[in-house]
């Protein structure tokens, strides 16, 4: 799979380095490094599949981010 392009507003950043991370942390270099939007959701969470560019979202269980992407 080609690597997914770096769009407009949207930090040279890697979704997968926040996963492991406790929420809040996760949220706080977020927005640290650029991201305009954070969402954090539930594992099951039904969601529009509308892309964003420079959102950035967690599926967070127990309080920790068990998945990270863009959009």
């Amino acid at each position: 799979m080609p690597p997914e392009p770096l769009l407009p507003n949207e930090p040279q950043d890697d979704p997968e380095s926040y996963v492991g991370l406790a929420q809040q942390d996760a949220e706080d270099r977020a927005r640290a490094r650029g991201w305009t939007a954070v969402r954090s959701l539930a594992p099951g969470t039904v969601i529009t599949m509308e892309f964003l560019s420079g959102r950035l979202n967690f599926e967070v269980k127990d309080g920790q981010v068990h998945r990270a992407w863009k959009g």
